[in-house]
């Protein structure tokens, strides 16, 4: 049986949060281990859950206030050792650029199609997992 991993949703937005567990599922896909999801409302939570925690994944909205995504993540980029790989989601595809300055690994449009979401949280386990030897 496969480990589960831990995916950490960060939106001060409920309704974000829940969608991206939503199309995501427990399981985004068959090779990649099924899913715990942390949702962090606030920047300091997610500050304080990546200090203390393990944490395989972060998925954060861009359009999150009063820190956007984008800014959390270059952060943690900046604080966490060995930070998690991070998905951002964006609310205007002409914003893919700035996920670069944020140094997320991936980038998905809101509104989210599940596919797309659940497929590229998968890629990302993906990735870590080799990176990791596994």
């Amino acid at each position: 049986m496969q480990p589960t991993a831990t995916v950490l949703v960060y939106s001060d937005n409920a309704n974000t949060r829940e969608q991206v567990r939503l199309a995501a599922g427990r399981r985004p896909a068959a090779d990649v281990p099924s899913v715990e999801y942390i949702e962090c409302a606030t920047p300091h939570t997610v500050l304080d859950t990546l200090d203390k925690r393990e944490v395989d994944l972060c998925v954060l909205d861009g359009e999150a206030t009063p820190a956007g995504g984008m800014g959390v993540c270059r952060q943690i980029k900046d604080e966490i050792f060995r930070c998690p790989p991070v998905l951002l989601l964006i609310g205007r595809p002409q914003d893919a650029w700035l996920a670069t300055w944020s140094r997320a690994e991936a980038v998905v449009s809101q509104p989210a199609d599940p596919a797309v979401l659940a497929e590229t949280l998968a890629g990302l386990l993906r990735e870590k997992r080799q990176l990791a030897g596994a």
